[in-house]
């Protein structure tokens, strides 16, 4: 096996990769973005879309270099809903719809306590029990429609197999319907009258079957390319360390969410408060974790600029304390319901960066202290390559901070679910500051002021 096609599909962006199996480095990517129709009936994804885009460019993957297995991952809290005849019983929801909190009430009667589930509960559709609840009560006839319920990656399996699941990570994936501990569907699943509507559940490595003839034919793969059930987005970043790292040690997968996995954590009480929750790993094992929107904050923040900071920004910030309160998204995370503030206002664009790269940084390391983690953390995404993230938090974390030399953790880790080695990935270690004390003495004034 040469090339792996990962279909890798974000909140942002829908990508899709070839990944080789020599190194899990990407030869091709192509993107589009994942826009959100507004409706009727309601803000929902364009599946149709996508999946042209896919076909036309698994066609020129194969053609140029050749594919010789397809992997999936996608974000999570997201289904798709289907009739007996494998068409949508209704368009997908978007995660992000306030629909579901209309319904609140109710469905808090109904959902399992975190103590059984190791789901925290989430606003809008971010639980995705809640939206199962809001689109059984509100869109006509749906019961009487729905036959199959498939989450995100099995959807995509299923358009490419004809064989259906649903993949463990996404089903731990703060969705009230899994025990992670249990390894089981919760009672949510009886109590919303989903009994034996759920795709099997299985693990993400588990080979789903083989190319449907009209996919074979419409992209010139082979009929007997391999198609993995697949996995959701941060438990692929997380896959290569599981298999080939030993505990303890966390990964943090950086992306419009921003994931904190801790393998081997401490002991510790998990806050649901605190947008804790409890992760399925693809081996099916839990996993303590803790996120925010840290790149949709980052979005806000910069609003469009793209500013190089210099020294003189970095000095400004540390002498005049120049600092970001949470939460800029005060809808997730460990600080919900409060309005972010500066303490002081940034004298230069450069500044402002360096000031926002210090609040990713204390958000994360708060993350990580309140699943207990242990051992280096490693960064995977587009914060592995912010210098003023990473220099804040190794001063703040003893035990060593690494990145991933891969641009991407997702694409790599999906396409190593196709794979039967296990080689531990390559990191590189980010050095102690040199004005470690400055930034750990930031740090300290951020928590006495957040």
């Amino acid at each position: 096996m040469k090339h792996i096609a990962v279909i890798d599909i974000g909140k942002t962006n829908a990508k899709l990769a070839l990944v080789a199996a020599d190194g899990l480095r990407e030869v091709a990517v192509v993107t589009r973005p994942n826009t959100v129709r507004p409706g009727p009936p309601y803000p929902h994804f364009d599946l149709e879309g996508h999946w042209d885009f896919f076909l036309t460019h698994l066609a020129a993957f194969h053609a140029e270099h050749g594919v010789d297995a397809i992997s999936v991952t996608t974000h999570g809290a997201s289904a798709v809903l289907l009739d007996a005849a494998g068409g949508l019983a209704v368009p997908m929801l978007d995660y992000e719809h306030t629909g579901p909190d209309d319904l609140s009430t109710k469905y808090d009667a109904l959902r399992p306590g975190f103590e059984a589930t190791g789901s925290a509960r989430l606003p809008m559709g971010l639980n995705l029990g809640a939206q199962l609840h809001w689109l059984l009560q509100t869109q006509p006839a749906l019961r009487d429609r729905l036959a199959h319920v498939l989450t995100y990656p099995g959807y995509w399996g299923w358009r490419l197999t004809g064989r259906m699941s649903s993949d463990l990570c996404s089903l731990g994936c703060h969705t009230d319907l899994w025990e992670p501990r249990m390894a089981r569907f919760s009672a949510l699943v009886e109590t919303l009258g989903l009994t034996g509507k759920m795709a099997p559940a299985l693990r993400p490595g588990d080979v789903l079957g083989t190319l449907r003839p009209e996919v074979a034919a419409a992209t010139g793969l082979r009929p007997d390319t391999p198609v993995s059930v697949g996995i959701h987005d941060s438990n692929a970043s997380l896959y290569p360390y599981v298999l080939g790292r030993t505990a303890p040690f966390a990964v943090v997968s950086t992306g419009t969410w921003v994931v904190s996995m801790a393998v081997g954590a401490a002991p510790q009480t998990l806050d649901p408060a605190r947008d804790v929750l409890v992760n399925v790993n693809a081996l099916g094992q839990p996993v303590p974790s803790a996120r925010f929107m840290g790149g949709r904050e980052f979005e806000v923040i910069r609003a469009g600029r793209d500013i190089a900071p210099t020294g003189a920004d970095r000095q400004a910030v540390r002498e005049g304390t120049i600092l970001l309160l949470p939460a800029v998204e005060p809808g997730s995370g460990p600080y919900q319901g409060r309005q972010h503030r500066w303490t002081a206002e940034p004298p230069t664009e450069g500044a402002r960066m360096v000031a926002l790269s210090h609040y990713l940084a204390l958000m994360t390391d708060t993350c990580l202290s309140l699943i207990g983690a242990r051992g280096s953390v490693i960064i995977e995404g587009p914060f592995a390559r912010n210098p003023d993230y990473l220099a804040m938090l190794a001063a703040l974390r003893p035990e060593g901070v690494e990145v991933a030399q891969s641009a991407t953790g997702t694409s790599a880790g999906a396409a190593l679910l196709c794979l039967s080695r296990a080689d531990p990935p390559a990191t590189r270690a980010v050095p102690l500051p040199e004005k470690a004390d400055a930034l750990r003495g930031l740090a300290a004034r951020w928590h006495e002021l957040k």
